[in-house]
């Protein structure tokens, strides 16, 4: 461990500069070089890592008066993540990064225009079931019902899931991006999903589902519900 000394210019370090970091052991200053390390995520996360960095560049390169209007349209946007209330908002960036993100994982990635945030319909699922879509594809149905709208078809549902042998519990890391083959149509809707079904020789199976809304106007996203814990019977 290299020992820093003090001298004229400077009598002690902290944290990092450049690629070395100094830090303190027993009231003794020492310094070392900075690990860093290649991520060796999966294919979905990796893909997920270049959109997110895709949506930064894209915020980057606004006009300073877009960004402006950005940050007007954010006030009063409740956050999706804690500490929730208190007049807790988002930030314009994060306004315009779910935007990206939603038009992305819609199949239209681009560059959205600021538009005004309008609260999402209060929406449930339930399960129906699972079937053979083909050798290799599930189908999950789901029921979906939605108040607060009439303009249902504005609309489509993103679900995470993960499908594992029945008793396993859910894991965030295991779950899967899937936008929904069908597109709500009313109050009460059935949605299907098509996923790969990663154990093709079992006939109960354990679905774990993340879900929420994606508004097709506007990119937006809404905060997301879950379903855990549900078993299928696999229909032949």
């Amino acid at each position: 461990m290299p020992r820093f000394y003090p001298n004229t210019q400077f009598s002690d370090c902290w944290s990092s500069v450049g690629n070395v970091t100094y830090y303190h052991r027993n009231g003794i200053c020492y310094f070392r070089s900075k690990a860093y390390s290649t991520f060796a995520g999966t294919a979905d996360q990796l893909e997920q890592q270049g959109l997110h960095q895709r949506a930064i560049r894209a915020w980057q390169r606004l006009p300073h008066n877009v960004q402006l209007q950005w940050r007007r349209l954010a006030k009063g946007v409740a956050a999706h993540r804690p500490p929730f209330g208190d007049g807790n908002s988002i930030s314009g960036y994060n306004l315009f990064v779910s935007a990206y993100h939603g038009f992305a994982q819609l199949g239209n990635e681009h560059v959205p225009a600021p538009k005004r945030f309008i609260p999402f319909p209060i929406f449930s699922f339930d399960f129906l079931g699972a079937s053979a879509a083909n050798l290799f594809d599930l189908q999950l149905s789901f029921r979906l019902t939605m108040c607060g709208t009439f303009d249902y078809s504005r609309y489509r549902v993103l679900g995470k899931i993960q499908i594992e042998e029945p008793g396993t519990g859910r894991n965030p890391g295991k779950m899967r991006n899937f936008l929904s083959a069908s597109v709500p149509s009313g109050e009460v809707s059935t949605i299907d999903f098509i996923v790969p079904n990663p154990l093709p020789s079992h006939t109960a199976l354990q679905i774990h589902i993340r879900y929420l809304l994606l508004d097709t106007k506007t990119g937006y996203r809404s905060n997301y519900h879950s379903l855990s814990a549900i078993q299928s019977i696999l229909k032949h």
